[in-house]
């Protein structure tokens, strides 16, 4: 009986070591920053009222390895701050060096705006649109 009672001991040890030995998975193990270039915005007013603004923003991220992580727009008086937040890996790992072009759409929140001329900002691309009337629902 106590030899079994061993061998069992013994398993259930091992199971554990190696268990033990297994590489940790890190949850985020991220770099962020703003390293996308913006080569170009492309505005697009969609026809509803209240009006609807998207911008088509195009570019490139610097290696294979860094992908976009988010793109915030931040209104300031009559301008739209766009902000492109990107993240790569970090450790040694291997990337292409090679430049990869990204196009996203970002909605920017213009309900309740008053008419007039706004221009949209990221890096050194600017574009403008105009609002012919207030875009707000009237009651």
């Amino acid at each position: 009986m106590k030899k079994k009672q061993f061998i069992i001991l013994t398993l259930v040890l091992t199971v554990f070591l190696i268990s033990a030995c297994q590489p940790s998975q890190a949850t985020d193990d991220y770099t962020y920053g703003q390293n996308a270039t913006v080569e170009s915005l492309n505005i697009l007013i969609l026809e509803s009222f209240p009006v609807q603004v998207e911008v088509q923003v195009s570019g490139y991220l610097p290696d294979g390895c860094t992908e976009l992580d988010e793109i915030t727009a931040e209104r300031e008086g009559q301008e739209f701050i766009l902000t492109v937040r990107t993240r790569r890996p970090t450790g040694d790992i291997a990337c292409t060096q090679a430049l990869v072009p990204f196009e996203e759409t970002v909605v920017l929140d213009v309900e309740g705006l008053e008419a007039g001329t706004y221009t949209v900002i990221a890096q050194e691309q600017e574009a403008a649109f105009i609002l012919e009337v207030d875009n707000e629902i009237s009651d």
